[in-house]
Formats: structure tokens, sequence, C-alpha cells
């Protein structure tokens, strides 16, 4: 790993570091893992070790935006940019489009709402934004990753993917942003 990532990486995990505090408390509350950021976590991480990137994964960051705070799943840093991504793990039917506030998922005959990720993940790009305000916007770069079994009844959004669709939508992002 070149040496600007490592002193990145430190950056970025002496700064996260201090804000998430109050999430490691919580954490200890919790006693059921969340499968889907597991399966995302290690997929980003494959993905930096098989395609032989220089980076790092931080995996379920807290921070405060607007007096309040907001949990993002993962922020993946290497060479070709800041990626903030928010992970769903749902099975059924799922319906969503980019402009709704709300999303459906259908499993059997039971209707649930979610909100949409890509407006959650919007609120997560701005708390990176303003927490890293020394790298250009455009270097930051949002991605929802659905894991589980579910089925998109309604036409899959740009930077939506399932979770085998990692790797492709990650190389689509070829050239280097952030030089070592």
């Amino acid at each position: 790993m070149s040496v600007f990532l490592y002193v990145f990486g430190l950056l970025v995990s002496f700064l996260l570091g201090g804000i998430c505090v109050e999430r490691k408390i919580k954490e200890k509350q919790q006693s059921k893992v969340n499968i889907g950021e597991a399966l995302v976590s290690n997929k980003l991480n494959d993905y930096l070790f098989h395609e032989q990137i220089a980076g790092i994964v931080v995996n379920n960051v807290t921070l405060s935006i607007d007096g309040t705070t907001t949990q993002i799943d993962h922020i993946l840093i290497c060479t070709k940019g800041v990626f903030v991504i928010e992970t769903k793990h749902y099975s059924g039917w799922i319906y969503g489009d980019v402009k709704q506030k709300q999303w459906m998922q259908v499993l059997f005959k039971k209707r649930s709402q979610f909100q949409n990720p890509i407006h959650q993940n919007y609120r997560h790009i701005k708390a990176i934004q303003a927490l890293f305000d020394f790298v250009p916007t455009d270097q930051i770069k949002s991605l929802v990753v659905f894991t589980g079994d579910g089925e998109f009844k309604t036409s899959r959004p740009k930077d939506v993917v399932l979770l085998d669709g990692i790797k492709d939508w990650m190389n689509q992002h070829e050239k280097p942003c952030i030089h070592t």
C-alpha cells in the first residue's frame, strides 16, 4: 500500500474512531449481527485484494450532521475515490424508483415500506463531504448494495447493485482519482 493511502487511512481511522465511540457502545448492546453488512464488507475487501488496489474499508460509522447522527454501513477509500456504501438485506420482491421517498418490499402477502436507500445514502455523502472537505466532491461516490434473495420488480436504479455486482460497478471507475 502506498504511503499516501496508509497515512490517509490512519487519518480516517483517527477521525472516525473519535466520532464512533457512541456507536461502539450501541454495538455491545446488540447481539444480532447484520449478515448483509458482513457480506458486503467481505466482498469489498476481496475486491481490493484480488484487483490489487490500495485502499481501506471502514465499516459501521456513525457521524454527526446537522445536530443529529447518521450511520454509514461502509466507506471504501482507494485510488478510485471514496465510496459511501449503504447495504440492504432483503428477501421477496422489491419495488423502488430513484425519486420515490419510500420503497416497498413484498414478502408473501405482507407489504413493508422502507426509506429510499439512495436518499438515505445522499445524507451519508453530505456527512462525508463535510468531514473530508479536502477531497473533491466528484471523488465521493454513492453505492447501494442489496444482499439476500430479494428480486427487483421495477428496474434497478443506477448505482444500486446486487452483491455480485460490486466488482463490475467498481470497475466502471477505472480512472484513478486519488493519486498515491
